[in-house]
C-alpha cells in the first residue's frame, strides 16, 4: 500500500491556526491541556499534539473539544 501523501504547507499552516484558537479558548476559559482532555476522554499527549496543530483532529474531537471548553465550535476552526 501507498504510503499517505503529506498535506499541502497551506493545509498545515491552517491545521496550526485551529490549534491556537483552541490553544487561546482553553486559556481564556483558565483550563490547563489536562483538563480539557480529562473531559473528552482523550489522552493528553493526543490532545496536545490536536493544539500544536501536528495532528488533524476528527470533527466528533473538535466538536467535543468545543463543548469541553465552552465556545462554539465555529469560534475553534474561524481562520
Amino acid at each position: 500500500m501507498p504510503r499517505s501523501v503529506p498535506p499541502p504547507a497551506w493545509v498545515l499552516a491552517r491545521r496550526r491556526a485551529v490549534g491556537d484558537h483552541i490553544r487561546a479558548a482553553r486559556e481564556a476559559a483558565h483550563l490547563t491541556q489536562q483538563q480539557v482532555a480529562e473531559r473528552i476522554q482523550m489522552d493528553r499527549a493526543t490532545y496536545n499534539r490536536i493544539e500544536q496543530g501536528h495532528s488533524s483532529a476528527l470533527l466528533d474531537s473538535l466538536i467535543r473539544i468545543a463543548d469541553a471548553i465552552g465556545v462554539p465550535l465555529a469560534d475553534l476552526v474561524r481562520t
